[in-house]
């Protein structure tokens, strides 16, 4: 079981989309990523390259015959990282849940 810890990197809105994508997957095509997540090129490069400076995610290039091709999955201190934002938004949500039933 993970700790909760709370992570303000994750935390924003179109990075805890982002990385929630990732950790339901092995690698994730970029066209992939941008058609789900509704962002242009720029935006979804600039969250992934903040992701990458982190040591949260890895991103792999490669050409499909003349064509680039970009991919990206989680790392494991992603995943950490992750897992233990999730179960701090659980325990909060846990807390407001007894405290509505009072």
């Amino acid at each position: 079981m993970t700790a909760p810890r709370f992570d303000e990197l994750i935390h924003a809105p179109t990075r805890l989309s982002l990385v929630s994508l990732l950790a339901a997957s092995d690698w994730a095509d970029f066209r992939y990523l941008r058609e789900q997540l509704a962002m242009s090129d720029s935006a979804l490069s600039k969250q992934l390259s903040t992701l990458e400076q982190a040591g949260y995610v890895e991103v792999r290039k490669s050409f499909v015959g003349k064509r680039p091709r970009t991919s990206v999955r989680l790392g494991r201190a992603g995943r950490h990282a992750f897992d233990g934002h999730v179960a701090a938004l659980q325990e909060i949500v846990a807390r407001a849940g007894g405290s509505l039933r009072s």
